[in-house]
């Protein structure tokens, strides 16, 4: 008899969803899907206001990294406007968008993932959480939460509050750097740089000890997508588009963000109100890609910094050159964090930051643009389509999270199939592996969905018939 196991809501994720696994006639798994559930509206709401408005309303659509949205939406801006942005604002956008991937990637590995990783996947429920972390390994818990807090106090030196800071504008930003601010952000360096090392240090040594992980999370072939710079390193601000396939071959590159609609198509599911993108070349089926820190490591030729190109070295000489497990996007996050300290290095002591020139004034110059950047979990577009007056007339964002839509759903049937073999005696340990599948790619429902929520987390195995042959709450 057909049957249904349904986690609902998936935990220790920015925002809610659930997972439904179903089972065939006989108790093998058939099926399993990621739903996001919430209703999703910025684009519709955001008709009629001007587009000068927009970095601070889309800003709005998430507190865990407003910062992406703010940048992506600034640069539309400077596309309606067709400026060139002074040299030192996007300095300083670039310097608030590390200290956004820094925080959030901080945030998902040490504290939504961490108690996985440390304290084991079928660990004591209970104690399986930050706090459980707390417990254990106090210094490594205290160390994560103040390299978050490092990646919020560059937010915060720059725009005046470390969430929501309408500080990024159509053609610059609002204000400069000050020589305080400066020495703030420099004097936190050696210790944000030490303790990504020693997390580094740290999941390299848990590696063995999550072989089964490693092979059966989200471990497939697939397509991968982000930015690189003009060299074809690691990108996170500006350059442009590429895509490669399973083997690390180029399938398009140098693509102009405003092009983004001939590569990606936009599909959506009955099941989910997230959105399904794909590479539109290969169509929807065959066009699966992944974005975000497995993706970025796979498309760059390199690191820009130093340190991180040494570790980027050693991980492909781990992984080999395209890794396909999203076991690994922890690694490759503490890689980017690297990164972007070693980044911020060098862009605190650029004389450019002196100058006064931080915005370009213009009008309206063109009906349309199009604000591509790196967010933490992946390609972030903003599309604005504007009247004369500036008034918006038409607004799409492709989320992060929604194009690895696809990539989730197949991590979940692999995971399931691995873990579940009896339907009437389903380990905790294989629940929480389902939900770990989806940590690793740290979807931000809130940017996806736009909605809040709340709800217990329940598993249910339903037979066809409706009949709850098993429940677990937690």
């Amino acid at each position: 008899m057909a049957q249904r196991i349904l986690i609902d809501p998936v935990t220790r994720i920015e925002g809610h969803a659930k997972i439904t696994v179903h089972l065939d006639d006989n108790g093998a798994v058939s099926d399993a899907r990621f739903h996001v559930v919430e209703f999703r509206g910025f684009e519709k709401f955001c008709e009629g206001r001007p587009f000068w408005e927009m970095p601070a309303m889309t800003g709005r659509v998430c507190g865990i990294c407003p910062v992406s949205h703010l940048l992506a939406s600034a640069k539309t801006g400077d596309a309606i406007m067709a400026v060139a942005i002074p040299p030192a604002a996007e300095q300083l956008r670039r310097m608030m968008n590390l200290g956004q991937i820094i925080q959030s990637h901080a945030l998902s590995f040490f504290h939504l993932s961490g108690p996985d990783l440390f304290l084991g996947f079928d660990s004591e429920p209970s104690q399986r959480n930050v706090f459980g972390l707390m417990a254990q390994d106090p210094d490594l818990a205290r160390k994560g939460i103040r390299l978050r807090q490092f990646g919020q106090e560059v937010i915060e030196i720059l725009g005046g509050r470390k969430i929501h800071p309408s500080w990024a504008v159509p053609g610059g930003v609002r204000e400069g750097l000050s020589n305080s601010g400066r020495e703030r952000i420099r004097a936190w360096l050696p210790e944000a740089k030490a303790t990504t090392l020693e997390g580094l240090s740290r999941f390299k040594g848990l590696l063995d000890r999550h072989k089964l992980e490693l092979d059966s999370f989200g471990n497939f072939p697939s397509l991968f997508m982000s930015l690189v710079g003009d060299d074809g390193g690691w990108e996170h601000y500006g350059g442009h588009l590429k895509f490669v396939d399973s083997n690390g071959q180029t399938l398009a590159e140098r693509i102009e963000p405003k092009d983004y609609r001939t590569y990606i198509g936009e599909s959506v599911e009955h099941d989910s109100y997230l959105k399904s993108p794909y590479y539109k070349p290969l169509g929807f089926e065959a066009g699966l890609y992944r974005v975000g820190p497995l993706a970025r490591l796979n498309v760059c030729s390199h690191m820009p910094t130093p340190a991180a190109n040494q570790e980027l070295a050693e991980y492909r000489e781990r992984f080999q050159r395209t890794a396909h497990t999203a076991f690994l996007y922890h690694y490759a996050r503490l890689i980017e964090i690297l990164c972007g300290i070693e980044t911020i290095e060098q862009i605190i002591d650029d004389p450019v930051l002196d100058s006064h020139l931080i915005r370009a004034e213009a009008g309206v110059n063109s009906l349309e643009g199009v604000g591509v950047s790196e967010a933490p979990r992946g390609t972030l577009f903003h599309h604005y389509k504007v009247d004369e007056q500036g008034l918006l007339t038409w607004v799409n964002l492709i989320i992060a999270t929604g194009q690895n839509n696809l990539a989730m759903n197949r991590t979940m049937l692999q995971i399931a199939r691995q873990f579940i073999k009896d339907p009437r005696n389903i380990p905790e340990g294989a629940l929480n592996r389902l939900e770990a599948g989806i940590r690793a790619y740290d979807p931000c429902l809130s940017c996806s969905t736009h909605a809040l929520g709340q709800m217990p987390l329940i598993i249910q195995c339903v037979a066809a018939n409706g009949e709850i042959l098993h429940e677990i709450q937690r």
